[in-house]
């Protein structure tokens, strides 16, 4: 009898430690991404008077520790882009990351945010062609997953 309260005791308290763990275990949420894509939308309000227009959207992932992300994008001769990429303000997390031209190579300006939770790449293609804009977590801030988001302008 003490055996089966023992290990009715020990499911009980793993059921609870699981309850706990597994929100923090999977991915980023809707809030956290939401967040992610204000940041951006942020960024990208700067530049408008600058005369970049952005896409109406943004897109949105999780950004994973150590992975990172790569994202592919057709940009056209003739166009200077604008692309703002960011990270939850109150996350802790710093991101950094570049245009990649068609030969890999980093290619255009980045423009950090203060804080670290963003940033603006800024470029214009000599080729039109599908570059690659790559985003990942900076071992200066805090190391965690959390939401990405990019939104692209041009003119």
């Amino acid at each position: 009898m003490n055996s089966f309260r023992f290990s009715k005791l020990s499911l009980c308290l793993c059921s609870i430690a699981f309850s706990i763990y597994l929100p923090l275990a999977l991915n980023a949420g809707p809030a956290e991404e939401k967040e992610a894509e204000a940041a951006a939308l942020a960024l990208a309000a700067d530049q408008e008077s600058a005369g970049f227009m952005f896409r109406a959207e943004a897109w949105s992932s999780d950004l994973t520790q150590g992975m990172g992300k790569a994202v592919r994008m057709q940009l056209f001769k003739g166009n200077e882009y604008c692309i703002g990429v960011a990270v939850p303000r109150k996350s802790g997390v710093r991101v950094s990351g570049a245009v990649l031209d068609l030969d890999a190579k980093p290619v255009g300006e980045i423009q950090p945010v203060l804080e670290g939770w963003g940033f603006l790449l800024y470029f214009k293609p000599k080729k039109t062609g599908v570059y690659m804009i790559t985003i990942h977590v900076d071992e200066k801030g805090k190391q965690a997953d959390t939401s990405c988001a990019i939104i692209t302008g041009y003119k």
